[in-house]
């Protein structure tokens, strides 16, 4: 008989369960000392997930400022209203109440929540709220007993000059980052550091209490620009007016300071509303004083009649024989608006006569001509760092047709932006050099680059004050009490049906004042004037001379046009 038959049922039934009670009492022995000395960590980050949640903490984004401290930009705090999905409280009570503080319709709430990707913990309901309704929210969160729900500070971006400014600031995302403009150039230097911060939740999933501040956000830094804001002001109301009253496309103005290549405005027509972004699009956002580029039509031949200086061969008082205005470039036959038959140098400019400046660049090297232009910066960029920045056209020298060269003597074949063309301006205002452009406020005059003798540009500033005279093309452009040089420019636009439309024009005027003291130089710039008028004598010379004599005025500029006052001779007894 074996040793099972001698023991009782009920006996050895007895023990196989005290053995299995023992061997599972010994499991439960080794998982606790597993769980509570070897794997530790792992238990307490499981259940530290389960209470604690880690949050951003935004930073206050710098300010822009103006060069005399004016804020242009600025951070204000709102509240912004932040869900968990997992743990939300979805009762309808609870969600109607709170969708009337933060302005958005239950099913919309609820189809958000339900989209939000799998594991999500993290979802917005409601960003730059004002900070009013934030502390609502909380009251609601507070009294109702909300889970999942929370209320964080954040900052939303206000610019208190509005349209004026818009494009040289640009404008930031809902997120706080900039996205055009200044704001997008110096993102790095602006947005500072976020901070973080721990919260703890209660056994329901409600945030109930600040854990620790695990870093603390970092201020970004203050930006000082160029920019003027009475000269923005000025120059905005001016240009919206010509392109209204001129029923123009659009328009854009070029305010530089001309020692040191600071901007002290830039604007353009249309605008929008950085404060608003309702129905905001592409077109709008556009800087067209940087982005875009035109043929420059006539602003250019006054670096014609410098290369033409520099070379030796003419002079102011050259004879040019412009016959009956009228030449041959290619199969085209350019003309004069006015007949000068035999003329000079001094009168073609301030003519603006297309002949002359054909037969002039026909009597210099084209290498001379071509790095003319490119030292004064066509074709290069301005590198001011501002996104979008056009580097212009210059056709390449090799490969330059006659006639492809010959029409760039008066303007076509080539492209600039409006801030290019005021940069290239600047040369005729330092005695040659040029200077690098900036939107941020400098301390220190720049040494530039020198790309024209100084001796050719006091040749040539008589000759820009010729072209503002009753005599030149210019005469609107005058400022009373300060003489003032300049060039005007038209030109035709390109067809996309092929050619030059008859009917599209730029008009264009760019100019320097004091020129006994250059202090200042401006581009105005109108695309596609309607009416009558179109030439850039009569549509953007007045638009600098009014631009420019506020800003003589605002800055303090002496006059140096004003004539003494003459002799008073005694009687004689």
């Amino acid at each position: 008989m074996t040793t099972r038959e001698h023991i009782p049922a009920a006996q050895w039934r007895h023990r196989v369960v005290l053995v299995g009670i023992g061997l599972v009492g010994i499991g439960l022995a080794c998982r606790a000392l597993y769980i509570q000395v070897i794997d530790n960590d792992f238990l307490q980050d499981q259940g530290e997930a389960r209470y604690l949640r880690t949050i951003e903490i935004s930073a206050h984004r710098g300010a822009i400022l103006d060069r005399n401290g004016e804020i242009l930009a600025a951070s204000t705090p709102v509240a912004s209203v932040w869900v968990d999905p997992v743990t939300m409280t979805k009762d309808n009570v609870t969600l109607v109440e709170l969708a009337k503080l933060i302005d958005r319709p239950v099913p919309d709430i609820r189809k958000a929540i339900a989209s939000a990707p799998k594991g999500k913990r993290f979802l917005y309901l409601k960003q730059h709220m004002e900070p009013a309704r934030g502390q609502a929210v909380k009251r609601l969160i507070k009294d109702s007993k909300l889970a999942g729900i929370g209320v964080r500070r954040e900052y939303r971006r206000f610019y208190p000059a509005g349209e004026v400014t818009a494009h040289v600031l640009g404008l930031t995302n809902i997120d706080g980052v900039g996205t055009e403009g200044i704001e997008k150039a110096h993102e790095a230097s602006l947005l500072g550091r976020p901070g973080k911060e721990t919260l703890i939740k209660d056994l329901h999933g409600r945030y109930v209490a600040d854990v620790e501040q695990i870093s603390s956000p970092q201020p970004g830094k203050d930006l000082a620009l160029s920019i003027d804001r009475r000269l923005q002001y000025l120059a905005y109301r001016e240009l919206k007016r010509a392109v209204q009253d001129h029923g123009a496309k659009a328009g854009s103005l070029v305010l530089l300071d001309a020692r040191t290549g600071e901007v002290l405005a830039m604007v353009n027509q249309p605008s929008y509303n950085p404060n608003n972004r309702a129905d905001l699009t592409h077109e709008q956002l556009r800087n067209r004083a940087v982005t875009d580029m035109f043929e420059p039509g006539s602003t250019v031949k006054p670096f014609i009649i410098a290369a033409g200086l520099t070379n030796g061969k003419f002079r102011p008082d050259t004879r040019i024989e412009t016959g009956n205005g009228r030449i041959k470039v290619g199969n085209r036959t350019i003309t004069d608006h006015e007949v000068l038959g035999r003329t000079d140098v001094r009168q073609v400019l301030q003519k603006s006569s297309n002949v002359g400046t054909v037969l002039i660049a026909r009597g210099l090297p084209r290498e001379q001509v071509w790095q003319t232009f490119r030292n004064v910066g066509l074709g290069s960029s301005t590198h001011s760092s501002f996104p979008g920045e056009t580097r212009g056209k210059l056709p390449p020298l090799n490969g330059l047709s006659q006639v492809d060269y010959e029409a760039m003597s008066y303007g076509y074949g080539l492209g600039v932006s409006t801030l290019q063309l005021a940069q290239a301006y600047t040369v005729f205002a330092n005695e040659g050099m040029l200077k690098p452009i900036s939107f941020s406020r400098i301390d220190e005059v720049p040494v530039g680059k020198r790309v024209m003798s100084a001796e050719v540009v006091r040749t040539m500033l008589p000759m820009l004050e010729g072209v503002v005279s009753a005599k030149g093309t210019a005469i609107k452009a005058s400022v009373p009490g300060y003489r003032v040089g300049g060039k005007t420019g038209t030109a035709r636009k390109f067809s996309p049906a092929g050619g030059y439309a008859l009917d599209s024009h730029v008009s264009l005027f760019a100019g320097i004042a004091p020129l006994g003291d250059p202090r200042l130089v401006a581009v105005v710039m109108i695309d596609e004037p309607s009416g009558a008028e179109y030439f850039g004598g009569q549509i953007a010379a007045p638009v600098f001379s009014r631009v420019m004599a506020s800003a003589l005025r605002v800055l303090n500029i002496a006059p140096d046009a004003v004539s003494p006052p003459p002799l008073r001779v005694a009687a004689t007894q």
